[in-house]
């Protein structure tokens, strides 16, 4: 419950909010907000030691506002990991992908402004356009949660927004979106207007793609369209795959004129130079930290072949199909009581996207295991009930 008293004037259109965030509950497994579950190697650790230390003697100065050698590192771990070269103009880095979003938003969301979302989807995209006075408005998803292309592009032609939002690998779901799908949409894009703009604007498809590590060998990321379209923005972050969550540590790719709009909203010195020191020695380190990615995504396919045989009052458990570090499954009838079933046995998941549906990230392979155990014991008992 909210402790802030009516004599305090907060906003009138945050009156009755509840901060956003998933549970953090000391358990024995916490299965619930996608973090890679295995720790920093020791040499990835001493590099960070090293290089925190080396800048340490000049926390007295402010740091470099523009974080040139960060934005360098992207580009060279983007050319190796998207096969795409951009220039540091075309990248910027922020205090974890949240800030990247609310940064976007905050240049080309805000009154009289729109964005446009695909649901399911991130349930902080609304959160970051009601703190911007942006409109939110919605295009559903198919059934099995694919994007529907043709009702997304007429949302864009009705509402006139200023930002499209797509995530591949899509949160909470998983889904992967095709790059033909992508194309078609920043085609869309290109033509139509924005409400609210000046004459011959058009919107900008942003990309989120957080979890993009996790996807199947082969798949291509959204930045190799970057040199091609002005109007596509892709954000990253080391928060996933890369085992940084705890850093805060997010980027953008996108053209240079994106992110110059985006140093204009951008709080001075925003990023420290403890997390730029953090990040450079951990690119440093690029293979270690991403050496558990594959091993984590054989335990996403092992876990969705495992639930999909489980079986809930004499159905199939559906399972959503995922390229990212998590498994969306269900249908339960009080999702809740699963929820609460599984955290009395000490492992905690998540309650979230669509009504009946749980997600559960992938961790070590005995908190996997701890994991089934649970959710056997809790199938059957409510079989019995």
């Amino acid at each position: 419950m909210s402790a802030i008293p009516s004599s305090i004037p907060l906003r009138n259109d945050l009156l009755g909010e509840e901060p956003y965030g998933a549970p953090q509950l000391d358990v024995p497994v916490c299965l619930n907000v996608n973090e890679n579950p295995y720790p920093l190697e020791p040499d990835v650790v001493s590099s960070i030691a090293q290089r925190v230390a080396s800048i340490a003697v000049e926390l007295n100065r402010y740091p470099d506002r523009e974080h040139i050698e960060l934005r360098q590192a992207f580009s060279d771990y983007l050319a190796k990991e998207s096969g795409t070269r951009l220039r540091v103009e075309q990248l910027w880095g922020a205090n974890g992908s949240n800030e990247i979003m609310l940064q976007l938003f905050q240049a080309f969301g805000g009154p009289g402004r729109t964005a446009l979302g695909c649901d399911p989807t991130y349930s902080m995209y609304p959160e970051y356009a009601r703190d911007t006075f942006t409109t939110w408005k919605l295009a559903h998803r198919h059934e099995d949660f694919t994007l529907d292309v043709d009702r997304t592009i007429d949302a864009i032609n009705e509402y006139g927004p200023s930002m499209v939002l797509v995530t591949s690998p899509n949160n909470p779901t998983g889904t992967v979106l095709p790059h033909d799908e992508i194309e078609a949409l920043l085609a869309a894009c290109e033509q139509a207007p924005v409400t609210g703009a000046p004459e011959g604007a058009h919107p900008i498809l942003i990309v989120d793609e957080a979890y993009v590590e996790f996807r199947d060998p082969g798949t291509p990321s959204a930045v190799s369209l970057v040199p091609k379209h002005h109007n596509l923005a892709v954000s990253r972050t080391m928060s996933k795959a890369f085992a940084f969550a705890g850093a805060r540590v997010g980027y953008l790719a996108a053209d240079e004129g994106i992110i110059d709009a985006v140093r204009i909203v951008r709080m001075p010195y925003h990023l420290s130079a403890v997390t730029q020191a953090a990040a450079l020695a951990a690119f440093e380190h690029t293979d270690e930290q991403l050496s558990t990615v594959a091993h984590l995504r054989q335990t996403r396919e092992q876990t969705a072949s495992w639930l999909a045989q489980q079986h809930y009052h004499g159905e199939n458990i559906r399972v959503a199909p995922s390229g990212s570090n998590f498994v969306l499954f269900g249908t339960f009838e009080r999702r809740e009581t699963i929820f609460q079933d599984l955290l009395d046995r000490g492992v905690l998941i998540r309650v979230v996207g669509p009504e009946g549906w749980l997600r559960v990230c992938m961790g070590t392979d005995e908190e996997m295991a701890r994991f089934r155990q649970a959710f056997t014991e809790v199938l059957a008992l409510h079989d019995q009930a």
